[in-house]
């Protein structure tokens, strides 16, 4: 049983002299938030995005500009992009946790959630990390200034949030974004939130300005260099009966937040990763890469791509969920076992997303 758990009772929070970077805190008028025209109330399982919320189809490309950039961590590796129609006008309405597709000049394609307002109808805001040992996505994204135009599709929601009832939000590092727009409407909805922001240190956690504004006694903002890293105690305490929790966050969090969600009476769990999902119930088998004949081995705890990966640095990937269709492959010869949730019964019949999907028993030959 999880420390604060046991009797099911808020632990007690003490009164905080400073803001959530250790400066004199100003006093403020906290003033109140205008509710949302459209009230969001999705299915709580992962699905692909409903254009009929929208009125628009999602896999339709759309050509915005950068309106604006700007640093959103002490650290200056968060940016912060906005994003507008090319002439101006409305964009497709959006909910909290969606998020879009970025299809780069380089070729490469990559999700980033939606963390703006979705009352501003002429703008998209999402914020990036660079990481100078990743796959380049996010220094390509940093790179963009002002006036540059980029293809997107979407928005799509592979993490709906329920506006009603309670709540308890827990973000890791940058898996901020798409919390950030749920607590928002939580916090205009009137409804009963808890949140948990949890990260390296405060220099590398953004959007902390506008977080020190919110009802201190609903947030904690724990950092590993302050206070080490994190118990499924520490992020799940607040968790209410009955209750939901959505958590994003690195890998190692979102174990800790799936091992300890059983420790709770919340009612729902509700995750987005922004990396690979493990691979479950695994087998090892062969794929046949058909353009040069090279036959590979995928282990058991192991995915196609990244196998692939290793002969082929330059095949294309984002997600790694199974939803993007980035990684889309023709199956030449074999039975795949589809574990994906983007194409359809016919297009299953002979291709594959290989960042998810495995073989039903034998060798895959691919058209790669």
């Amino acid at each position: 049983m999880l420390p604060n758990m046991t009797d099911r009772t808020r632990p007690s929070r003490p009164a905080v002299p400073g803001d959530l970077r250790g400066r004199p805190r100003r006093d403020r008028v906290m003033t109140a938030l205008e509710a949302f025209a459209n009230r969001y109330v999705g299915a709580v399982a992962r699905h692909d995005y409903d254009p009929g919320h929208a009125g628009h189809n999602p896999d339709s490309a759309l050509t915005l500009v950068v309106t604006d950039r700007r640093i959103v961590a002490e650290d200056e590796h968060v940016a912060a992009l906005s994003f507008g129609a090319v002439g101006g006008g409305d964009l497709p309405h959006w909910q909290p946790g969606c998020h879009l597709d970025f299809h780069l000049p380089s070729g490469r394609r990559r999700q980033y959630s939606l963390c703006g307002d979705p009352a501003d109808r002429a703008h998209y805001t999402i914020a990036v990390r660079a990481i100078p040992d990743g796959g380049g996505g996010s220094l390509e994204m940093h790179a963009l200034e002002p006036g540059t135009t980029v293809t997107v599709r979407g928005p799509r929601n592979g993490f709906p949030f329920v506006g009603h009832g309670s709540a308890l939000f827990v973000a890791g590092g940058i898996g901020i974004t798409p919390i950030l727009a749920m607590v928002r409407q939580a916090r205009a909805l009137g409804m009963d939130w808890q949140f948990v922001y949890s990260g390296r240190s405060r220099e590398t956690m953004p959007f902390l300005d506008e977080i020190d504004t919110w009802e201190r006694d609903r947030v904690v903002v724990r950092t590993d260099d302050e206070h080490g890293l994190p118990t499924a105690a520490d992020l799940l305490g607040r968790a209410t009966e009955g209750g939901a929790v959505y958590c994003c966050g690195p890998a190692p969090m979102l174990d800790l937040v799936r091992t300890g969600f059983a420790h709770t009476l919340a009612a729902s769990l509700h995750l987005e990763r922004f990396g690979a999902p493990p691979v479950l119930d695994g087998a090892a088998f062969e794929v046949e890469l058909a353009r040069s004949g090279e036959v590979l081995t995928v282990p058991a705890d192991e995915s196609i791509l990244s196998v692939v990966r290793r002969r082929q640095p330059g095949v294309g990937y984002s997600c790694q969920q199974g939803f993007c269709g980035t990684c889309k492959v023709r199956v030449l010869a074999g039975a795949p076992e589809h574990r994906e949730t983007r194409l359809t019964a016919e297009e299953q019949t002979d291709e594959m997303l290989i960042c998810v999907s495995r073989s039903a028993g034998g060798r895959l030959v691919l058209d790669l």
